[in-house]
């Protein structure tokens, strides 16, 4: 999505056997002019895109990709690889999760926390309804993604090979979290591999309330089985378009990993302000965050490529619903308002 999660791979991959990056550089119109050329390495065989941060720019990016003529991704897969922010119940600083959803948590009705009822516990209420913590009436489609659950559950066995970076200042930073025990349980502990669900908001937020606030939103948008634990600001945006054009068989969106790794927490420890985690205390995330998106990332890649012909070849075929809220790829998804097309699979417009 920028510049450093970039060059983690830049710098690294020619070490791993499997060539270099920047061997062959192809502008795309419309990608973002602060990153306007897709790397590759000189088989093309693995390539890398930066977006440019926030939803617009992944969309935008993304569209211009898969509609240039330059390349064939029908049987491409995706690796979504960014930092986010970390809820400290489920990972932590320098952590590695790869998600089932992704979940556009911030396409919702806002009200500013002082001129909120008293009785709501957020100042977030779906579109349509009247209260906190009720299932939107309206939507857009893009507030729920899942992905392939069969390819994430390998995609996290690859991952749990590496050996993850971890340092002093991290660590000192997660310290904070350890007298609480249970309510912060994976806060303190060192980098792991874990299973858990992607928030995706524009707003680069922080604080206890909004992450609560959050956590009851996936649990309730995903019908109870999502697990908010990685937030960040692209992911619905990608997987739309990614989405979209899996419609038109320009790509498999079966082929689609998330993964992220985290940066900072989303809310502060004991004794903290949310103010002041935020923006005066140095939590000592990125530099961690950063290298594992390139420790699992490649055991992802590595995985993938050995197993190309005796799996990758033919894609993995998901064991559950996979698409949007509205069931355009076909199925019945397992939240929202059901399929729109009854269980079938949108066509493209003639």
């Amino acid at each position: 999505m920028f510049a450093p999660e970039a060059e983690v791979w830049y710098e690294n991959l020619p070490k791993s056997g499997f060539g270099d990056l920047l061997a062959r550089n192809i502008s795309v119109p419309g990608l973002s002019p602060r990153y306007p050329y897709v790397h590759c390495t000189a088989n093309m065989s693995i390539c890398q895109i930066t977006t440019c941060e926030g939803e617009i720019n992944a969309a935008a990016t993304m569209m211009a990709l898969v509609l240039s003529p330059q390349f064939d991704l029908s049987r491409t897969y995706f690796l979504l690889a960014g930092i986010a922010g970390v809820n400290p119940k489920h990972s932590t600083i320098g952590g590695v999760a790869l998600a089932k959803y992704a979940v556009q948590v911030a396409l919702q009705y806002e009200f500013d926390a002082r001129e909120m009822p008293s009785n709501f516990t957020t100042g977030y209420v779906g579109y349509g309804t009247l209260e906190p913590n009720k299932y939107p009436t309206i939507n857009y489609g893009t507030e729920v993604m899942e992905v392939n659950e069969a390819l994430r559950d390998l995609a996290f066995k690859y991952a749990s090979r590496a050996k993850l970076a971890d340092n002093e200042s991290s660590k000192k930073y997660r310290a904070r979290y350890q007298p609480v025990g249970v309510k912060f349980a994976r806060g303190w502990d060192g980098p792991t591999v874990v299973k858990c669900d992607a928030a995706t908001s524009d707003v680069y937020y922080s604080g206890t309330l909004l992450g609560e606030a959050f956590e009851n939103t996936t649990n309730v948008w995903t019908n109870g089985t999502g697990v908010y634990c990685m937030t960040a600001q692209e992911d619905n945006a990608t997987l739309e378009v990614l989405l979209r054009m899996h419609v038109h068989q320009v790509v498999d969106f079966a082929r689609v990993i998330v993964m992220r790794t985290g940066s900072n927490f989303d809310r502060p420890p004991p004794g903290v302000t949310a103010y002041e985690h935020l923006l005066v205390l140095q939590q000592n995330g990125f530099e961690v965050a950063i290298k594992n998106i390139y420790m699992a990332g490649i055991e992802i890649v590595r995985g993938i490529h050995a197993e190309w012909r005796s799996v990758f070849l033919k894609g993995v075929k998901p064991t559950n619903y996979v698409g949007d809220i509205w069931g355009t790829l076909g199925g019945h998804p397992d939240f929202g308002p059901g399929s729109r097309t009854n269980g079938k699979a949108v066509k493209p417009a003639v």
